[in-house]
């Protein structure tokens, strides 16, 4: 699991236990903490990027897949093309 799909999983974990409860989030480096006004931002601004950027980790990953299957199979078919000429 990645550092960002951790994040993302506290993040959630933390917005469902207290923002179900209207709880404030305590922030340990300021005095003030996230109100019902920051929950919602972190909902609707934050999460939808997070969950993006995952995507396009995934994405880049897939292709990096593919690209390195397509490499295995030309090595492949050359190593049996250079076995049946001899």
């Amino acid at each position: 699991m990645s550092l960002v799909e951790s994040c993302q999983k506290a993040l959630e974990w933390i917005l469902r236990t207290h923002g179900a409860e209207g709880r404030p989030i305590r922030r340990c480096w300021i005095d003030q903490p996230y109100g019902e006004e920051e929950l919602t931002l972190l909902e609707e601004e934050v999460l939808p990027v997070m969950a993006a950027f995952l995507e396009r980790i995934d994405a880049i990953d897939q292709g990096l897949e593919a690209r390195l299957q397509d490499e295995i199979a030309a090595q492949e078919s050359q190593m049996s093309e250079g076995a049946g000429a001899g």
